[in-house]
């Protein structure tokens, strides 16, 4: 469970570049599933008059990326994702397992862009109202974006 749930209160294990994570799983799945089916896309555009298929390159560009980027989460390494992110490194430095343990939380040194910064602060009073094994099972299953 702490593997998956990062100091800022984010779920890596719902990311989709978690190493063992669903999205990369289910990218994976269907990349597998569709095989050739660049072949048939450019030859579906003209045979089913559907002009998205000529877009085929693109998400299977963007799937591939879903599948080969691969992450093991904030607490094993740092973020692959918000290179900017200072959290990891902060909270190893105050000595804390999550943000709201520290005594300057909230604190203005996430590096965190506003929209993160702001679910960053309400996950974390979230975990310290109700604890780490409590949040985690609201958030288990639900995705993360």
């Amino acid at each position: 469970m702490l593997e998956r749930i990062a100091p800022c209160g984010l779920h890596c294990g719902r990311c989709f570049a978690f190493a063992d994570g669903e999205v990369r799983r289910a990218a994976g799945d269907l990349k597998r599933s569709l095989g050739n089916f660049g072949s048939y896309a450019a030859r579906f555009v003209t045979v089913l008059q559907e002009p998205r298929f000529a877009r085929y390159p693109d998400f299977h560009e963007f799937l591939t990326l879903l599948t080969e980027t691969s992450c093991r989460g904030c607490r094993k390494e740092a973020c692959k994702l918000f290179k900017s992110c200072n959290v990891r490194r902060c909270s190893a430095e105050h000595g804390v397992e999550f943000c709201y343990q520290c005594e300057r939380f909230p604190c203005a040194d996430t590096g965190l862009d506003e929209n993160l910064y702001r679910r960053h602060v309400d996950i974390n009073r979230r975990i310290r109202e109700i604890g780490l094994e409590s949040y985690y099972e609201e958030v288990r299953d639900k995705p993360r974006y």
